[in-house]
């Protein structure tokens, strides 16, 4: 992971805020462009697989809440849908996605500034940016959700603090 040595102070920021509402019990909404759905389906499996010893984590894919995604059209359909995630998730959520920033589900996810965006081809403020024509895209998919993976890990067994230096 060489590659990730020189966009560690990208990374780190939007992880640890990731992880802040994470501990707070916001559930994470995963929400993927087309081309990433198969990595979607891999978080899910992998986050919460009974090989780890830690409890299981409010990681959920949108498409189970509303797996009519591709309908989305307009703003009003976006604040249809924002109510009923509201409503459904007390505690707050945060949505986590990995895309392109001309997908429509994008635009759901960047309405919550408190989103963990992975994004292609397009730099962002707030989010990690990756490039879709990377020949290692897909093992450094799977190399950063390692990484988080390694982070939730170390909060969670106290082995890091997320103080805020404030």
């Amino acid at each position: 992971m060489s590659w990730m040595e020189e966009k560690r102070f990208e990374w780190v920021p939007l992880a640890s805020s990731m992880l802040k509402k994470l501990l707070a019990g916001q559930t994470i909404i995963v929400i993927t462009d087309d081309e990433r759905a198969w990595f979607g389906k891999y978080i899910l499996k992998s986050i919460n697989s009974k090989k780890k010893n830690r409890p299981l984590l409010p990681f959920v894919s949108i498409s189970t809440f509303f797996p009519n995604m591709h309908e989305l059209r307009t703003k009003e359909d976006i604040e249809v849908l924002e109510d009923m995630l509201s409503q459904s998730f007390l505690n707050g959520y945060s949505f986590f996605y990995i895309g392109k920033s001309n997908d429509i589900k994008m635009q759901l996810a960047k309405r919550n500034d408190d989103s963990f965006l992975w994004v292609f081809d397009e730099h962002m403020q707030n989010s990690f940016y990756l490039s879709s024509g990377d020949d290692l895209l897909d093992i450094k998919l799977v190399q950063l959700l390692r990484l988080l993976d390694k982070s939730i890990d170390a909060v969670l067994f106290a082995e890091v603090s997320l103080e805020d230096d404030e």
